[in-house]
């Protein structure tokens, strides 16, 4: 059955689940074992069954993750802090505004690109050129990754 042919307080499994936020059913599971307040119900044999109240926490979490950019981290340090209703909220599309109390450290920032070296002309000079270029921009990944 159509995820959109159920109610809205119908319970859902794991694969209506998944379609119904668009992300794979692995990523719920794994968003279970890293958050403790997603604890659908587990019948006979594992199965898993999703109430209305774990989707909105699912929709919170994702919009943390995938919209404002949050680390594992940083969201469970915003659920321990901010707690499980306003992720509901944000869940829900009632919270509009940006995250209540939050470390910079909890989100992601893309890094910044190497300075642009001017390249060389063909042949092995520039295969060394792409390959320094390449480890360059490694190298700055890691260091927004390590630095606070």
């Amino acid at each position: 059955m159509s995820v959109s042919k159920k109610s809205p307080e119908a319970f859902r499994t794991i694969s209506e689940a998944a379609e119904e936020l668009d992300v794979p059913a692995h990523v719920l599971r794994f968003w279970e074992s890293k958050f403790p307040q997603i604890s659908p119900l587990k019948r006979a044999g594992g199965r898993r069954f999703y109430r209305p109240q774990d989707l909105q926490l699912l929709r919170g979490i994702k919009r943390l993750l995938y919209e404002d950019g949050f680390t594992i981290k940083g969201a469970r340090k915003f659920l321990k802090d901010n707690g499980v209703a306003s992720v509901m909220d944000l869940g829900a599309g009632v919270v509009e505004t940006g995250p209540m109390a939050v470390d910079a450290a909890d989100i992601e920032t893309p890094a910044q690109p190497a300075p642009a070296v001017p390249r060389p002309a063909d042949g092995p000079q520039r295969q060394l050129h792409d390959i320094i270029a390449d480890l360059e921009n490694a190298r700055a990944k890691l260091k927004s990754a390590i630095e606070p």
